[in-house]
């Protein structure tokens, strides 16, 4: 599904990202695992076209992705979260995932040359049958999508972002992207300041959605979460791959261990 060719990033004299090259199969999860300044969301930033490589290459369904903007690949399937959550503050629970579907939108987003924006306002104001239709099927399947974080969110649905805790703002983030119903998601470290109990519900969350089919790029440090969930697991260390292969393999790697777990028992750390 997704080919990573050679991809190069340089910030002045560090070379961020330096000849990564990956690929991903259709309903494979595969974990991104490092130090922090590893590289590891420049990396996704590449691919999700926040940012454009300097060398290298994208493939997604074997089309040549690189550099494309990020909502374009959001429209042919792409969606991702960020290592610090970002929602909408302002904006309702249901409002912020509804906002994750926006670009399926079809009655509401017409596809008129030069008047697209001006359309969709005009759609926006007037609200026909067939847009309110399609908003009340997006409406239930934001539900659906909320209903799988049970009572962390699904009590909240009209509460405010900002009102939300931190944990419940990465979750908001995560029921976003899967409102797009991405062909690829890109989940950039989802149980960053979650404590115990919270990331053992966002990674039954993440299991789950590995078992429907979902291909899933994981950045993550609980290695604990990285070794029961991902099927192969690239290390990046000073923008370089050091190791990939399965989460027993990695483990096990004496370069994994001496750049990433600081000669800690690799046992204790994956429990």
């Amino acid at each position: 599904m997704l080919a990573i060719s050679n991809l190069q990033r340089r910030f002045g004299g560090l070379l961020a990202v330096n000849d990564i090259t990956l690929g991903i199969g259709a309903g494979e999860l595969v974990s991104v695992i490092g130090p922090n300044g590893a590289g590891k969301t420049t990396l996704f930033n590449l691919v999700s076209g926040i940012d454009r490589p300097d060398a290298g290459r994208v493939v997604f369904e074997g089309a040549d992705i690189t550099g494309m903007a990020a909502q374009r690949l959001a429209e042919i399937g792409l969606a991702r979260t960020f290592q610090h959550g970002r929602v909408f503050a302002n904006l309702s629970v249901m409002d912020n995932v509804l906002i994750g579907g926006h670009v399926r939108l079809r009655a509401a987003r017409p596809r008129v040359p030069g008047l697209g924006a001006l359309a969709e306002l005009l759609l926006a104001v007037i609200r026909p049958s067939a847009v309110r239709g399609e908003e009340a099927a997006l409406r239930d399947e934001v539900r659906d999508i909320v209903a799988m974080f049970g009572d962390r969110l699904l009590p909240r649905l009209d509460h405010p972002a900002h009102s939300l805790s931190y944990a419940n703002r990465r979750r908001v983030e995560i029921a976003r992207a899967l409102a797009l119903r991405p062909k690829l998601l890109l989940l950039d470290e989802p149980t960053a300041g979650m404590n115990e109990t919270e990331t053992t519900e966002i990674q039954e969350i993440v299991a789950s959605l590995k078992a429907r089919g979902q291909t899933i790029l994981l950045i993550e440090h609980k290695l604990g979460m990285v070794m029961r969930l991902s099927d192969r697991v690239l290390v990046m260390d000073g923008g370089r791959a050091i190791a990939e292969g399965k989460p027993q393999e990695v483990r096990n790697n004496p370069a994994v261990i001496e750049a990433y777990l600081g000669h800690q028992s690799t046992g204790q750390e994956a429990a």
